[in-house]
């Protein structure tokens, strides 16, 4: 019953935590509120007014509207702090990741989940510090899934050894979640060095149609700069071990699969191939796509 309550709580916290993000995406912009009604909402202690110029703030996308939202990060309300982590991102970015560093510690799990995924918004590798601090330190599950989504939008290479720690672990159900933010972002780092791009989803999805349908890549021995790398020859390991156990989450095989397409080292194929034919489409896929990158790398 513990865990069951345990695992209830965490897809609580998930919930309002995408339930923000998603409520933040679909805010019209409002041009008949200028940045001088934003501030003196801000400043009226009324929580919804706040909130909603903060919602205002978030889509002007300006540093000037961003700078507006700085009193609001201190502020006695959660919610409130939460809501301003997601407005300051457009700052300079050296500027946004100092102030949201604080809220790393924030009392509030919550709070402290906005501001790991707000890091990973201003998509700087000097984010990266404060993130894996999170991802090792914190005890919430939820905060070190929202960091390890983050550190793979930064880029940075440091990140990828503390992920593949995530996955040495053995593998259970109150994990899974952030296993699978662990995989996905040793890819999006990958995939960062290789394309400068880290908006990558699972799977791309890019191949013509004529692909889909039977095609099996050749793959051409090559040793491509990702897998000469330490940090990348451990995670290739970490995350062919987590494709072939059958105890992960698909959901977690999947993005390994992705992570290993991302990191292009040939010695992957035999394994992406061997699942080219599973009963799991999706995985299938997504190492369709994986031995694609491969043989495009040579």
């Amino acid at each position: 019953m513990r865990s069951r309550v345990a695992i209830d709580r965490h897809a609580l916290y998930l919930y309002l935590f995408f339930f923000l993000v998603s409520f933040v995406c679909f805010v019209g912009k409002s041009s008949a509120q200028d940045l001088g009604t934003i501030q003196t909402n801000i400043a009226s202690g009324n929580v919804e007014l706040i909130r909603n110029a903060l919602f205002q703030i978030k889509n002007l996308h300006t540093e000037a509207a961003s700078r507006l939202a700085l009193p609001a990060l201190s502020n006695a309300n959660p919610i409130v702090r939460a809501t301003a982590a997601n407005a300051v991102i457009f700052l300079p970015k050296a500027e946004a990741i100092q102030y949201l560093i604080p809220l790393l510690t924030d009392k509030t799990e919550f709070v402290r989940g906005e501001a790991a995924f707000a890091l990973g918004e201003v998509r700087d590798p000097s984010g990266a510090v404060p993130l894996i601090r999170a991802l090792e330190k914190d005890r919430s599950r939820v905060v070190k899934a929202a960091a390890a989504a983050a550190l793979g939008k930064t880029g940075n290479r440091s990140a990828v050894e503390p992920l593949g720690k995530i996955l040495i672990a053995r593998p259970n159900e109150d994990s899974e979640f952030l296993r699978r933010c662990s995989a996905h972002a040793i890819g999006m780092i990958a995939e960062s060095e290789l394309k400068q791009k880290t908006t990558t989803t699972t799977p791309e999805n890019f191949l013509p149609d004529e692909y889909k349908n039977g095609y099996v890549p050749t793959i051409v021995p090559g040793g491509p700069v990702l897998s000469q790398s330490p940090e990348f020859r451990k995670a290739t390991a970490i995350l062919s071990k987590v494709l072939e156990n059958k105890n992960e989450a698909d959901d977690t095989r999947r993005e390994a699969a992705f992570a290993l397409g991302a990191i292009r080292d040939p010695a992957s194929a035999p394994l992406l191939r061997s699942h080219l034919r599973s009963p799991d489409t999706y995985l299938a896929e997504i190492c369709k796509e994986a031995l694609i990158k491969i043989e495009m790398n040579k």
